[in-house]
C-alpha cells in the first residue's frame, strides 16, 4: 500500500475540510492510502508548549511519517501571502530528512484556505512548494484539463487546491473547491505509484 502523507495545519476548520477531501482523492486511487497528519501551534510565549497528542483531530506528524510516505500533500491557511508559523516551524525542524534526501524524488502538491478572494493563495502556495522543492520533491499542480479549474468562481488554482472561505463556515466548501482538493490528492497518489 502507498501511503501519502497529508499534512497541514488549520486555525479555525477550512484548511482541515480541504485535507479531508485530498484525502477522499488519494484514497480513491487502488492501492493508495492518506495518512493525515497535523502540527502543534507555535506561540510568541517560548516557554509554551502543546501536549504530546492533540486532544482532537489527527496525531502530529513525525520524522518517521516523512520517511514512510510516497508522497505529500501539505496544507495551510495564508498569512500574509505566506504560509502558517506552526507549518513553517515544522519544516524548519526538517533538516536531517534534507541531509539524508528522506523526500527525494517523492510527489508533492499543496493547498490553502483564504477569507477572502484576492488573500494570497497563489504565494501561500509557492511559499510551501519552495521547501518541498529544496527537499527534492516532484512538484505537482492542478492541470488545466480539471475543468473545474476553468470555470470555477471559488477556490481552486494551478499551483493547488484553495478555499476561499468569506469568513462563513469552514465546511463551506464549494462543489469546485471539492473536486479540484480530490484531483490533487488522486494526482500526487497516481504519480508515487508510477514512480514506484
Amino acid at each position: 500500500m502507498s501511503e501519502i502523507l497529508v499534512l497541514y495545519y488549520s486555525r479555525y476548520g477550512a484548511t482541515a475540510s480541504l485535507a479531508r477531501e485530498i484525502c477522499q482523492g488519494i484514497d480513491s486511487v487502488s492501492g493508495s492510502a492518506a495518512r493525515l497528519r497535523t502540527v502543534p501551534a507555535v506561540s510568541a510565549v517560548t516557554t509554551a508548549q502543546e501536549n504530546d497528542i492533540p486532544a482532537e483531530g489527527p496525531p502530529y506528524v513525525t520524522m518517521d511519517d516523512l520517511k514512510e510516505c510516497a508522497g505529500l500533500v501539505m496544507g495551510s491557511p495564508t498569512r500574509f501571502g505566506n504560509m502558517s508559523a506552526a507549518l513553517k516551524y515544522f519544516l524548519d525542524s526538517t533538516g536531517s530528512e534534507w541531509l539524508n534526501g528522506t523526500l527525494s524524488g517523492k510527489p508533492c502538491g499543496v493547498f490553502t484556505s483564504t477569507s477572502s478572494l484576492h488573500g494570497g493563495q497563489e504565494t501561500t502556495l509557492m511559499s510551501m512548494a519552495l521547501p518541498l522543492i529544496h527537499h527534492g520533491m516532484l512538484f505537482l499542480g492542478i492541470p488545466y484539463s480539471e475543468a473545474a479549474l476553468s470555470t470555477t468562481t471559488t477556490g481552486g488554482t494551478p499551483y493547488g487546491a484553495s478555499h476561499v472561505s468569506w469568513s462563513r463556515d469552514s465546511d463551506s466548501l464549494s462543489e469546485d473547491e471539492k473536486q479540484l482538493a480530490r484531483a490533487l490528492g488522486k494526482r500526487v497518489a497516481q504519480t508515487a505509484l508510477k514512480l514506484s
